[in-house]
């Protein structure tokens, strides 16, 4: 199955990251395939380069920027919800890239399933 994934909350306010990372990666386990992981609203804050968590705590943004590493997995961000937040094309992460709303119904449309995390 393909699925699509939309993530709308930021890495460390709520458990929407973490629950569509765990679900790309079980879904990527069993042999399924993520057409694209879209981040929108303040799901965007998911794909700066500047976050630093202490130490002891997990790196939501490294985890993403490894699965599109690992398996080619495509992280778009929404570039009117990027920008309303200050994040550019500069201090985006490894693996991410802005695009436009246009992707998430791209998204919706090639995917099996579309999938959400978050309000």
């Amino acid at each position: 199955m393909k699925f699509g994934v939309l993530v709308s909350e930021g890495p460390y306010t709520h458990q929407a990251s973490d629950s569509a990372y765990q679900f790309c990666v079980a879904a990527l386990a069993k042999g399924h395939e993520i057409q694209r992981v879209f981040f929108y609203h303040d799901g965007v804050y998911n794909a700066t380069r500047l976050t630093e968590p202490p130490q002891d705590d997990r790196h939501i943004v490294n985890r993403w920027s490894t699965l599109n590493a690992e398996h080619k997995v495509d992280l778009v961000v929404c570039v009117a919800a990027a920008l309303r937040r200050g994040i550019k094309d500069e201090v985006l992460a490894p693996g991410f890239r802005i695009s436009g709303l246009g992707q998430l119904v791209d998204s919706g449309i090639k995917a099996d399933r579309l999938v959400t995390f978050g309000d």
